[in-house]
């Protein structure tokens, strides 16, 4: 039996370069938009941000086909837009928070809404109805210097051509900057990290043979094929 073994790195491409992105971590933050936190009922709108991870290998990329996984009656989407870090920091000011920023990809937050449901039911972390398999799809990173004005993006999700959430990232409740300079208080980030920055209104369920495609301006698309469940091809 070999006791040592050296997990694969996940990558995620970089538009317009044969440059590729090694993925370290994964962050998300919860109920960073109002009319999300309406939608589902829970917390205050002036709630500081709060973070939860997803596991590094459930990053899969544009084209992937996703299996419906596996104890669940609830499988949703959440399109996000997604900051890359390409500098280390820690207790970073707002200020000086963007200077940590590589780029921006369109995102997925793939969630088993039953099961992160019983988890805040029972009081207990989300990890069961967040961090699995595939759930996790990323683009391809635009870089900062590319991506425009991305504070004030269109972020347009749909599923099976049928538009589902829009919204623009200035209705975020915590801005990019204000995310990472929280962010980096409680950890340091480093080169690899990847930010899932919230969901607006507008997410549901999903099944077998559905597409979801995330568009965010100035960004290359994000779309993923669910499939029944089985292994994912990443594409």
């Amino acid at each position: 039996m070999t006791l040592l073994f050296t997990p694969p790195t996940v990558f995620v491409p970089v538009a317009g370069s044969d440059q590729r992105f090694p993925v370290r971590r994964i962050y998300c933050v919860g109920r960073n938009y109002v009319d999300h936190v309406r939608e589902m009922k829970e917390g205050d709108e002036r709630d500081d941000p709060f973070f939860f991870q997803k596991p590094t290998d459930s990053v899969v990329g544009d084209g992937a086909r996703v299996p419906y996984p596996p104890r669940t009656g609830d499988f949703q989407f959440e399109g996000e837009l997604v900051v890359a870090i390409g500098a280390d920091g820690a207790d970073v000011p707002v200020s000086r928070a963007l200077d940590l920023v590589l780029g921006y990809a369109a995102g997925i937050d793939l969630t088993r809404r039953d099961r992160q449901r019983d988890c805040r039911e029972r009081q207990i972390s989300w990890e069961a109805g967040k961090a699995f398999d595939a759930s996790a799809p990323c683009g391809p990173i635009t870089t900062r210097e590319e991506a425009g004005d991305i504070a004030g993006a269109a972020l347009q999700v749909t599923v099976n051509s049928e538009v589902r959430q829009h919204t623009r990232t200035a209705l975020m409740i915590w801005d990019i900057a204000e995310i990472i300079a929280h962010l980096s208080g409680d950890y340091r980030l480093m080169p690899g990290d990847l930010i899932y920055t919230g969901t607006p209104a507008g997410v549901g369920a999903v099944v077998p043979g559905d597409e979801i495609r995330v568009e965010i301006d100035g960004l290359e698309p994000l779309s993923v094929i669910i499939t029944e469940s089985g292994n994912h091809e990443t594409h």
